[in-house]
């Protein structure tokens, strides 16, 4: 008899050898993620990692293949219902109205839930002050900006009160600044409001925002830490050479290294490492030298590497 899976109390997402598999494609593959009450967590990888079926499978909207994930305490595939009531999901689209306004899509979100109309005007102007949007709540969707419509559509899957968020790629389609903006917006609703996030991107730099991160590929977990904690395993710099002598003596041996297109990234783990400690003459040979610190995406390029090569 297979032992019972429960949620520790401070976890609003649990799963445990979650898979799902579309015929031959294993999409998922052997997840485990533990998530407590308040913290944001990303899930990171490129398109195909298996981040997108993730989020599918803890919204019910998936059925497992094998394993066992937990939304607050709620199996989803024994108890969907519960587990749709203590979730808000945000997809890659927005899910509005565009002719109707901002508060009309809200209306209608806490008309479909059934919640009482006076409960929804009240939550919708305390969402609408949230993302700093009432003076823009009855105007048409389409006549607001792509960032400030992306907030309409994360207030309508707030306006119920979920204990847990879940985003798919939220950032996608919008500049920089409505980037920083959500994300500004986001790290509120944790701090402020005690909500937790699981938000899925490809956009690696946008990982620095999240308490703990989940690297993911071929629907794998690779490596789970806090950025910090990650970028610090890459080393003190990254040392970027570029020409025909870049993978010679004396670079070779610096540290582990790997080829993107004419540059080699030399992972360097000496902090007090400078280029004065390199040879002028092999140095003027290169077409360019920069040293940098290492980000999360060497972190995450350096697990794609061949296992010989690392």
């Amino acid at each position: 008899m297979t032992a019972a899976v429960t949620s520790a109390p401070c976890e609003m997402i649990r799963t445990e050898g979650l898979c799902r598999s579309f015929g031959a494609t294993q999409a998922v593959s052997g997840l485990d993620l533990s998530i407590a009450a308040g913290c944001c967590f990303g899930l990171l990888g490129a398109n195909g990692s298996g981040k997108s079926t993730t989020i599918q499978l803890l919204a019910t909207l998936l059925r497992p293949s094998a394993g066992v994930a937990l939304v607050a305490g709620h199996r989803v595939d024994r108890a969907p219902v519960q587990v749709r009531a203590a979730l808000g999901l945000v997809f890659q689209e927005v899910a509005l109205d565009r002719a109707l306004s901002a508060r009309e899509n809200l209306d209608f979100a806490g008309a479909l839930s059934g919640m009482a109309r006076a409960a929804v005007r009240a939550r919708s102007n305390e969402l609408l002050a949230l993302f700093d949007l009432s003076e823009r709540a009855d105007q048409p969707v389409a006549r607001l900006s792509g960032g400030q419509r992306r907030l309409v559509d994360i207030a309508r899957a707030l306006l119920h009160r979920p204990p847990v968020l879940l985003l798919d790629e939220p950032t996608t389609g919008l500049d920089p600044i409505n980037r920083r903006t959500l994300w500004r917006f986001l790290r509120r609703l944790c701090s402020e409001h005690g909500t937790t996030l699981l938000v899925s991107t490809h956009l690696l730099d946008e990982a620095g925002d999240c308490d703990q991160v989940l690297l993911m590929a071929r629907g794998r977990a690779l490596i789970r830490g806090s950025p910090q904690q990650l970028v610090a395993q890459a080393g003190a710099f990254v040392l970027e050479l570029s020409g025909e002598e870049a993978a010679t003596a004396p670079f070779a041996g610096l540290g582990p290294a790997r080829a993107e297109g004419g540059t080699l990234c030399v992972r360097i783990m000496d902090p007090a490492f400078t280029l004065n400690r390199l040879d002028p003459a092999a140095l003027a040979r290169l077409g360019a030298v920069t040293l940098r610190r290492p980000r999360l995406e060497d972190v995450y390029l350096d697990l794609h590497r061949p296992e010989s090569e690392r």
